[in-house]
């Protein structure tokens, strides 16, 4: 285990920063339990010349704990349903970055 696998692990176990999530492949299949690291900014988009706020949610998990996700794949937190719109790999190959629409 890198230094990196070992920072991402206790970010994720900290009671303050990880949530408990349920993780569906494709929305529908067995349920994982995992812990992520969840943020959700608010972003501004441009639709016909007017600015808009858009809520959004970015999840970080460790890929040891999740090796494959894709575009479709939910995960609920809390009541809600988040559906991944895009997932990337962070440089060190350690984590997912994984972005949500609600």
């Amino acid at each position: 285990m890198s230094a990196f696998d070992t920072a991402m692990a206790s970010l994720i176990a900290d009671p303050h920063l990880g949530v408990d999530a349920q993780f569906r492949q494709g929305g529908t299949g067995a349920p994982v339990s995992l812990r992520v690291l969840r943020s959700s900014p608010d972003r501004l988009a441009d639709a016909f010349g007017t600015e808009m706020i858009s809520a959004s949610d970015i999840l970080s998990l460790a890929i040891a704990a999740l090796p494959d996700v894709a575009s479709g794949d939910t995960f609920s937190i809390g009541g809600k349903v988040l559906s991944v719109r895009h997932a990337e790999r962070d440089a060190t190959g350690t984590a997912w970055r994984v972005f949500c629409q609600r």
